[in-house]
């Protein structure tokens, strides 16, 4: 099976390109992935052609709001370019699987703001993902009890107090077993429809909003100049 994933959510991005065993990676530096993801795609698929994947996997947040946009847009454009299926991956699952273990999961990443972005895995077969205070999540953990897995010096920080196990941040290919795993069981998006797994909906939507005001008070201007 031939497959790439794109991973730019978090501060550090990355593609890794998989084939029969062989894994080539990339790693893209933080706040260059518009610039560097294609030149690194080509890199790691070393003149395999797009059109010859099997599939390529996106992970579509939560993170970064500019990161999660451009690895989605881009693997977008590439599974409809090439008629290749796209699948598309939970960050925070991925962080789930890094960490390994049985039993419930409980991963999170830093949201700001107070606010912590949390998954729980393995209490349904249902993903469950939420924005949560502290105190939220504290009476989640009491409740399901299960591992408290963060990948951030700041996260581990604040929530001090409950347990939290510190791994690595996640990278892409961390997400390669869970992207075979959605292949196998034909779990697809639809890439005229996907979009970042933001969590934090309204924020976002409040951005879009600022930046076609600003876009459309740009252009009157420009219409009212002589």
């Amino acid at each position: 099976m031939r497959i790439l994933v794109v991973d730019t959510c978090g501060a550090v991005g990355g593609v890794v390109f998989a084939e029969d065993g062989v894994v080539r990676e990339a790693e893209i530096a933080g706040r260059s992935s518009a610039e560097q993801l294609i030149p690194a795609v080509r890199t790691v698929m070393d003149g395999v052609a797009v059109a010859r994947l099997d599939a390529i996997a996106v992970v579509n947040g939560p993170g970064s709001f500019t990161g999660v946009r451009v690895g989605v847009s881009a693997a977008k454009g590439l599974a409809e370019a090439a008629a290749v299926p796209l699948i598309a991956l939970s960050r925070l699952a991925v962080l789930a699987a890094k960490a390994g273990g049985e039993g419930v999961m409980h991963a999170v990443l830093d949201a700001g703001r107070g606010e912590f972005y949390h998954g729980m895995f393995g209490a349904s077969d249902e993903r469950q993902e939420e924005l949560v205070s502290r105190a939220e999540l504290a009476a989640s953990l009491a409740e399901w009890r299960g591992r408290l897995v963060v990948c951030e010096e700041a996260a581990a920080g604040a929530l001090d107090g409950l347990n939290p196990v510190l791994v690595g941040s996640p990278r892409a290919a961390d997400a390669l077993a869970l992207a075979a795993r959605a292949f196998e069981a034909g779990e697809f998006a639809d890439a005229a429809t996907l979009d970042g797994n933001y969590l934090r909906r309204a924020e976002v939507e409040m951005l879009e909003r600022q930046k076609s005001h600003q876009k459309s008070h740009q252009a009157q201007a420009a219409a009212s100049r002589p």
